[in-house]
């Protein structure tokens, strides 16, 4: 009897512990939200790509186009702006000057712009700059997901 009992017992342990170790059905495990933004145009010019969700930061990576090379004004860029849940700006950070499109069209890296409070940035509004960094046109804000 206490054999049958160990075992029986045994058997219910090994089988709550299983359970209790798997994920619920249909949860998955999830990377950093992300949210395709653009394209931010001016005229034959634009900006387009995704940003990349953390807990004190954004990253923006994508690819901006310019038509002409004629200097600086003609020149494009990529910048961004976090904000928190009220509207307040949390940080600022743009493309690099060796990703700068000048009459091409030319995949940006990946650049990480702060949002150094609990949670990261609530709105993410990304702006296609020229090459003295004015923005051009900044799009809407987008909503972390």
């Amino acid at each position: 009897m206490r054999t049958h009992l160990a075992a029986a017992l045994g058997t219910v342990v090994l089988t709550a512990g299983t359970l209790l170790g798997a994920p619920a059905a249909g949860a998955q495990t999830s990377d950093y939200p992300t949210t395709a933004y653009g394209p931010v145009t001016v005229g034959n010019t634009w900006t387009q790509g995704t940003i990349t969700w953390y807990n004190r930061s954004v990253a923006v990576v994508g690819t901006h186009k310019s038509v002409s090379a004629a200097g600086p004004a003609y020149c494009r860029r990529t910048w961004a702006y976090t904000y928190d849940a009220h509207d307040t700006k949390l940080g600022s950070a743009g493309s690099v000057s060796s990703d700068t499109a000048c009459g091409a069209t030319v995949n940006f890296s990946s650049f990480d712009v702060p949002a150094d409070v609990p949670g990261g940035a609530a709105f993410v509004r990304v702006c296609l700059d020229d090459g003295n960094l004015k923005d051009l046109l900044c799009s809407p804000r987008y909503r972390r997901p």
